[in-house]
């Protein structure tokens, strides 16, 4: 209907995006008002429910059959269970994302928010150089940016703008209190990464989902196209490279782990292998999503 709207009534798709981006807003106050663990609660009860009805769990269930072949149907659906909930939870919360960051240096891992990477962070903020950072769609997948600008990293973070463009401003509201800077996918955001990366800077991106122009990859023992952005740019810049993940914890709780640097794999001038590296940054966010595979985005296709 939607398309149809726009396709036969473009004139009516300011008004049509506008009532669309107030109804978004409005239930991402009342999800707000309700604070971080509640409204993570209710994303938990209400998206399983409808999101086991839709198509895309279809998708999902494809996807874990393939990549897990020696697991029961039970097992299956036990998983496929977990990402609807992961997901309805990381839905909600997102609504509440500068209340939901709470780690105190004085009290460490006495919150919400357990990492041992302190260090790390502090160290990568006053080394003076630009650093790469890679994560995945998993549990809350906006929080290692968070991370970053909590700890006081200069870190722009690339990532992809709703079509509705009211939606999208009221985002980039949301992130830019919490997440630093922004900047929209596309080669213009890429093009920013690379100025950021040019003055010092440290950018992050999440190199998980299918793009049809990307590098030949193996995932989950299957071909894939992966991103090459983030390798690309450490090719150019000879900058390191470190992953960051989050692990969705009982008590609406979360543990973020950054990785040191990774050694990229590098070509006979000794630059570093686009492919190469796209490879081994797969192969490490596969070894995360084994480790709780219910926090992972199975509903994207990532093998085409």
């Amino acid at each position: 209907m939607v398309r149809w709207i726009r396709h036969n009534y473009p004139a009516a798709m300011v008004p049509f995006d506008w009532v669309v981006g107030m109804l978004v807003l409005g239930a991402m106050a009342a999800i707000r008002a309700l604070g971080p663990d509640r409204a993570s609660n209710l994303g938990a009860a209400i998206l399983p429910a409808i999101g086991r009805l839709l198509p895309v769990n279809r998708t999902g269930y494809a996807n874990l059959k393939a990549a897990f072949p020696e697991k029961s149907e039970d097992e299956i659906q036990a998983i496929l269970r977990g990402v609807w909930n992961n997901l309805g939870r990381t839905a909600f919360e997102y609504a509440c994302m500068d209340d939901l960051w709470d780690y105190d240096p004085a009290r460490p891992n006495q919150g919400r928010i357990v990492t041992d990477d302190v260090p790390l962070y502090e160290r990568l903020r006053d080394d003076g150089r630009p650093a790469i950072f890679f994560a995945a769609h998993l549990a809350n997948w906006e929080m290692p940016a968070v991370a970053a600008a909590a700890h006081g990293l200069d870190t722009t973070a690339l990532y992809r703008m709703p079509n509705n463009r009211f939606v999208a401003r009221a985002i980039q509201r949301i992130r830019g209190k919490t997440m630093g800077k922004l900047v929209a996918s596309g080669g213009g955001g890429v093009l920013q990464l690379a100025r950021e990366l040019e003055a010092n800077n440290h950018v992050g991106m999440l190199i998980d989902q299918h793009l049809h122009r990307g590098v030949d990859v193996t995932f989950f023992g299957r071909p894939a196209k992966a991103n090459p952005t983030a390798a690309r740019l450490a090719r150019e810049f000879d900058c390191p490279v470190h992953g960051v993940r989050v692990i969705r914890l009982p008590g609406n709780r979360f543990r973020l782990e950054a990785t040191e640097e990774i050694v990229l794999p590098r070509d006979d001038e000794g630059r570093v292998d686009v492919k190469a590296t796209m490879q081994v940054l797969t192969s490490i966010v596969e070894d995360w999503v084994r480790e709780h595979p219910e926090q992972w985005l199975w509903l994207h296709r990532r093998w085409r």
